[in-house]
């Protein structure tokens, strides 16, 4: 679990992502996989994020799975990982995978937000 990020566990969590994404600024989800070295390099990038600016998520996604494949039902966004979804009134409007993840991505999301 990640410093200031909100632990994603149940499917039931995403309406509270959608009405919470209603802030006028976003919520970030984030999913990673605890076995893959791409999702390391990928938080240790995330750590400098304030999460005091906007809602993080965090989603383990091996232990939350079902979860994982909800988002991206929901928000039509294929699976990846590591993977940064944006979502602002409900949907997904930016996300990045792998090498991409950083907080200098979110960081650009929110100054377009």
């Amino acid at each position: 679990m990640m410093k200031g990020f909100i632990e994603l566990t149940s499917e039931s969590q995403l309406d509270e992502i959608d009405s919470a994404s209603r802030n006028g600024k976003g919520v970030l989800i984030y999913k990673h996989s605890t076995r893959c070295f791409i999702s390391s390099m990928a938080q240790r990038r995330l750590s400098g994020l304030d999460t005091d600016e906007i809602p993080a998520y965090y989603l383990d996604l091996l232990r939350y799975r079902s979860v994982s494949n909800a988002i991206a039902e929901k928000y039509g966004v294929g699976h990846q990982s590591p993977q940064l979804l944006w979502i602002v009134d409900g949907k997904c409007v930016e996300h990045t995978s792998h090498e991409g993840v950083s907080s200098e991505v979110v960081d650009t999301w929110m100054e377009h937000a």
